[in-house]
C-alpha cells in the first residue's frame, strides 16, 4: 500500500453497519508535533493501536524514546517476517496452550498462521515486516537493573549544554524537578520546593555548579551537602539555615543510595544521552524502550523525571522545525500528570506539551484512567485517540478534557454518542488538523502482541534485536527458589546455639523437605563423587505472606489470593523489593515447630535483629501486597456470566455457551410462536379446502356419469317420440357438469395458494430462528477482561517474621558448599522452559 509517507493505522469504520470499510485511515506524522493522547480501557485495543503507530514511525525512520511501565511496549521488538513457528514459540503462552489442550509447538504454529493471515487481510506483506526489522535499531533499557541495557543516570547531574544566562528559568525548573525526584528516592516525599530546607540546599548546590558550567556527580553532591560551597542561603549563614548535624543526616541518606550494591546498576551502562539514545553512531534511528516495571514507585518517578529533563535540555539545543523529529512515548501516565498533585514529573511534562512542538518533538501519552489525568495540561494535544471506556464517569471526564482542548467548540452530544458506540479495536480520532472526528478500526499489528513481558525476557529480546549482549540479570528468588548452592565455611560464624530472635518478631522453621540427592538436583548440580554431608545449617530469611480476599457480588467473585516472599539477603537498611523475592505460598501446617537438634545456625544481623526495621518491613510488605494484589475477572456482560481466576477459559466458554443456549431457546420459542397462529389458520383453511375439493371431485364424477347416461337417452330419442324433451335434459346435465368442474379447479387454485403461503411463512419462521441463533452465538463470544484491585481492608497478614531456612552443608573434593534443603515447589532455572507469556 502506497501511503505517501503517512501512517497507515487502520480503516474507516461504519458504526451503522458495525464494519470497517475499504478506506484506509492515513495519519499525517507531522500532526504528531502537536502531541497525541491515547485513551482506552483494558481490552480496548489500545496497545495494538500504539504498536501500530510506533511501527509506522519506525518504517519512516523517526526515532523514539519509549517509557514502558508495564512491559507491553517490549512487544515492539517481536517482528517475525518469515512467520516461522519456532520464532513465535518462545513468546506464546504455554499455560494457555496447556489449558486449551495444545502443545507449545502447536500454539506457536497457530500464532504464526494467525499473524500471517491477519496481516494479509490488512494488505501487509512480509517485505514490509522486513523493512520494519531493518528500519531502526531496537533496544530495551532497564534503568536500575542489568536485565537489559543498563542506564547511567549520572549524566543527568552534569551541567547542561545550553548556556545558563540565556536559559536560567528553564534550567531552574529542571533543577527543581531533579532535586524533588532525588529526594523522593531517599524517602522524602511531598516536598515543597519553597519551604523544604533539603530542597533549597541541594537546589542551590546544583545552581552553583551549573551556572559555572561545572558538572556534578552523586559523590560530589554528598560532599557539598556536608560542606556547601557558599556561606549563605538568603540572609542567613548556612549553619543557621541548616545546622551541620542535620546536613550530615541528609548526606547520609544520599550516601545510602550511592553505597547500596543495588544502586550500582544506576551508574553503569548507557549514559542518559539523548542523541545517543535516538541514533546509533552510524546515524541509524533508534527506538529505545525504557522498561521500568521492576522499579519501585519512587524509582520510576526518579527516572521518568530525569529522562524528561534530559529530553527537554537536548531539545533546546536543536533548531526549530515544523516536521516530526522524534517521539517521546509514555505508555501509562497515571500518577505522572495528575489533575491535583504536583509530582516531580508533572512540570517537565507540561513544559514539553507547551513548547516541544516548535522543535518537532512529539509526546504520545497513553492512559486507561481518564479521571486521574490533568486534561487542562493536555489541552495542547492536537490528536486524541479515544477507545472503549470502562465507566460513564471516564467518558464524562474525557469529554471535559476534549472540551477544554477545543476551547468550548465541542459538539458534546455528538461525541458522547460516538464514544458510547465504540467497540474493541475501534477508536475515535479527534485531530485538530482534520475536519471532524473519524472512527476507525486499527489494523493488524506487524509485531507479535505477546502481552506484557517480564524482566527475565529482556536479555532474549535484546539478543533478538541484536542490541548487544547485556549481562544476564540475576534471577529473583521467585524464579530460583530454592536458591542455588553457595560456598560456606565454619569461619562464617556457625554456632550450635540458636540465636535469640528480638521480642515482637515471629519465628518460623522452614521444613527440610529435600534430601541431599534432591538438593543437588534442585540446584541443577550433579552430585560429585565422594560428596559428604556435614549436617544442616540454618540461615535466616524474611518469610512474608499475605492473604488477599476478593469479594464482589456483581461478578459473583469470592476468591483468595496469597502473596508470598522469601527474602534471603535483605538490604541492611531494611529496603526490600518484594517482587524480586516472590515465592509459592507456604502452608502454615508444613512449618516445623523447631529446628534439627544437630543443626548449626548463622548469626543474626540487621534487619533480622532489628525489631523496628522488621516492623517497618511488615508494613511495607502489606502495602506492596495491597498495591500488587489484583485478579482478572472475565465477563460476558450480555449474558451476565462472570468468571474469576479459578475458572478456566474452557469452563467459561461452557458457561457462556449454556447461558446463550438458554437465552436462544427462549427467544427462538417466542419467535416461532409468533408464526404459529398464522400457520395454524392457514393449515385449517387448507384442510377445509381439501375437504371441499374432495366433495367437488365426487360431484364432478357423478355429473359426468349422469351426463353420459343422458347422452345415450338423447340418441335413442331421435328415433322415438321423446326427442325434444331428451335434448333439453342433456343440456341441463351438461351445464351442471361444467359447474362441478369449475368448482374443482377453483378448489385446486385455492389449495395451491394456501400451500405457498404456508411455505413462505415457514421460511420466515426459519429465518427468524436463524437470526436468533446467530445473535446469541455472537453473544457467547463477547468476553471482556476486568481487572479488580484489592481493597486494603481485605489484605490480611498471614505470616511475617524470621524464618530459618535449612541448607545441606556438603564437602566434596576439598571444597565446602551449601545446598538448599527446602523447596517452595517452584522450578529451578535449569528446568525452566524458554520464556513464555
Amino acid at each position: 500500500m502506497d501511503t505517501n509517507g503517512k501512517y497507515y493505522l487502520g480503516r474507516i469504520f461504519d458504526l451503522k453497519t458495525n464494519k470497517p470499510g475499504d478506506q484506509p485511515l492515513l495519519y499525517d506524522p507531522d500532526d504528531l508535533t502537536t502531541h497525541a493522547v491515547v485513551v482506552g480501557m483494558t481490552g480496548s485495543g489500545k496497545t495494538g493501536l500504539c504498536i501500530d503507530l510506533l511501527e509506522e514511525a519506525a518504517l519512516n525512520g523517526v526515532p523514539a524514546l519509549l517509557i514502558d511501565p508495564k512491559g507491553d511496549i517490549t512487544n515492539a521488538l517481536l517482528h517475525f517476517p518469515e512467520f516461522k513457528a519456532e520464532d513465535f514459540q518462545p513468546w506464546v503462552n504455554a499455560d494457555q496452550a496447556r489449558r486449551e489442550g495444545e502443545t507449545v509447538e502447536q500454539a506457536a504454529a497457530e500464532a504464526a498462521s494467525t499473524w500471517k493471515k491477519g496481516l494479509a487481510e490488512w494488505g501487509i506483506q512480509p517485505d514490509r515486516l522486513r523493512t520494519l526489522q531493518e528500519s531502526v535499531q531496537f533496544a530495551v533499557f532497564t534503568p536500575g537493573s542489568d536485565a537489559g541495557l543498563p542506564v547511567n543516570i549520572l549524566a543527568s547531574l552534569k551541567a547542561p549544554a545550553i548556556p545558563w544566562e540565556d536559559n536560567r528559568e528553564v534550567l531552574r525548573e529542571k533543577i527543581s524537578s531533579t532535586v524533588t525526584a532525588l529526594l523522593g528516592l531517599v524517602g522524602l516525599q511531598d516536598i515543597d520546593p519553597v519551604r523544604s530546607r533539603e530542597h533549597i540546599l541541594i537546589s542551590n548546590i546544583f545552581e552553583n555548579a551549573w551556572s559555572g558550567a561545572k558538572d556534578l556527580d552523586l559523590g560530589e553532591l554528598i560532599l557539598q551537602t556536608q560542606n556547601p560551597p557558599f556561606p549563605k542561603l538568603g540572609v542567613f549563614d548556612v549553619n543557621t539555615f541548616f545546622p551541620e548535624k542535620e546536613r550530615f543526616e541528609l548526606a547520609m541518606l544520599l550516601n545510602n543510595i550511592l553505597a547500596a550494591p543495588s544502586f550500582q546498576t544506576w551508574i553503569e551502562g548507557q549514559p542518559l544521552d539523548i542523541p545517543e539514545l535516538l541514533y546509533t553512531p552510524d546515524g541509524k534511528p533508534r527506538h529505545s524502550v525504557f522498561y521500568i516495571a521492576h522499579l519501585t514507585d519512587a524509582e520510576r518517578m526518579f527516572f521518568v523525571t530525569l529522562l524528561y529533563s534530559a529530553v527537554e535540555s537536548w531539545m533546546r539545543t536543536q533548531s526549530g522545525t515544523s516536521t516530526l523529529r522524534a517521539i517521546l512515548y509514555f505508555d501509562e501516565i497515571f500518577g505522572y500528570l495528575p489533575p491535583v498533585a504536583n509530582p516531580p514529573s508533572k512540570q517537565p511534562m507540561l513544559r514539553m506539551l507547551k513548547q516541544a512542538r516548535a522543535f518537532g518533538v512529539s509526546q504520545v501519552l497513553v492512559t486507561q484512567n481518564p479521571v486521574d489525568v490533568d486534561y487542562k495540561g493536555l489541552s495542547n494535544a492536537g490528536s486524541w485517540f479515544i477507545g472503549k471506556l470502562q465507566t460513564e464517569r471516564d467518558k464524562m471526564r474525557l469529554l471535559d478534557g476534549l472540551e477544554s482542548a477545543m476551547s468550548g467548540g465541542l459538539d458534546r452530544q455528538a461525541y458522547d454518542r460516538l464514544i458510547s458506540a465504540l467497540g474493541k479495536r475501534v477508536f475515535l480520532l479527534h485531530n485538530v488538523h482534520a475536519k471532524g472526528p473519524q472512527v476507525f478500526q486499527t489494523r493488524w499489528a506487524m509485531n507479535y502482541l505477546a502481552g506484557p513481558l517480564t524482566r527475565t525476557h529482556i536479555p532474549i529480546l535484546n539478543q533478538l534485536a541484536q542490541a548487544g549482549a547485556p549481562t544476564p540479570v540475576k534471577a529473583s528468588q521467585a524464579e530460583t527458589a530454592p536458591v542455588p548452592a553457595r560456598k560456606a565455611s565454619l569461619a562464617e560464624g556457625l554456632s550450635t546455639t540458636q540465636p535469640a530472635i528480638p521480642s515482637g518478631i515471629e519465628e518460623y522453621f522452614l521444613p527440610n523437605n529435600l534430601t541431599l540427592t534432591q538438593a543437588f538436583k534442585a540446584a541443577g548440580k550433579a552430585a560429585p563423587e565422594g560428596a559428604i554431608s556435614q549436617g544442616l545449617v540454618y540461615r535466616p530469611v524474611i518469610l512474608a505472606q499475605a492473604l488477599i480476599r476478593f469479594l464482589n457480588r456483581k461478578y459473583n467473585l469470592d476468591y483468595e489470593l496469597r502473596k508470598t516472599a522469601l527474602v534471603a539477603d535483605p538490604d541492611r537498611r531494611g529496603v526490600v523489593r518484594w517482587e524480586d523475592y516472590e515465592a509459592a505460598a507456604v502452608d502454615q501446617d508444613a512449618l516445623d515447630q523447631r529446628g534439627d537438634p544437630q543443626a548449626r545456625f548463622t548469626t543474626l544481623e540487621a534487619p533480622f535483629s532489628d525489631a523496628r526495621q522488621m516492623a517497618a518491613l511488615q508494613k511495607d510488605f502489606l502495602d506492596w501486597a495491597y498495591r500488587n494484589g489484583q485478579v482478572t475477572v472475565r465477563a460476558n456482560e450480555a449474558l451476565k456470566v462472570y468468571a474469576g481466576p479459578e475458572v478456566s477459559p474452557a469452563e467459561l466458554h461452557t458457561l457462556c455457551t449454556e447461558a446463550a443456549r438458554k437465552g436462544r431457546d427462549a427467544e427462538a420459542r417466542k419467535a416461532a410462536a409468533a408464526f404459529e397462529s398464522r400457520l395454524r389458520t392457514l393449515q385449517e383453511k387448507l384442510v377445509r379446502e381439501e375437504r371441499e375439493l374432495s366433495r367437488d371431485q365426487t360431484e364432478l364424477s357423478q355429473r359426468k356419469l349422469e351426463e353420459g347416461g343422458n347422452i345415450a337417452e338423447t340418441l335413442a330419442g331421435f328415433v322415438g317420440l321423446t326427442r325434444k324433451k331428451s335434448v333439453s335434459t342433456a343440456l341441463t346435465k351438461r351445464r351442471m357438469t361444467s359447474q362441478a368442474k369449475a368448482d374443482v379447479e377453483e378448489s385446486l387454485e385455492v389449495i395451491q395458494d394456501l400451500k405457498k403461503q404456508i411455505a413462505d411463512l415457514e421460511g420466515e419462521r426459519a429465518q427468524a430462528v436463524e437470526e436468533v441463533n446467530a445473535r446469541w452465538g455472537e453473544a457467547a463470544n463477547q468476553i471482556d477482561e476486568i481487572p479488580l484491585a484489592a481493597l486494603r481492608k481485605d489484605v490480611l497478614l498471614d505470616l511475617f517474621g524470621v524464618a530459618w531456612m535449612p541448607y545441606h552443608l556438603v564437602k566434596a573434593g576439598g571444597e565446602t558448599f551449601e545446598l538448599p534443603g527446602y523447596s517452595t515447589g517452584m522450578p529451578h532455572p535449569s528446568s525452566l522452559p524458554s520464556p513464555t507469556l
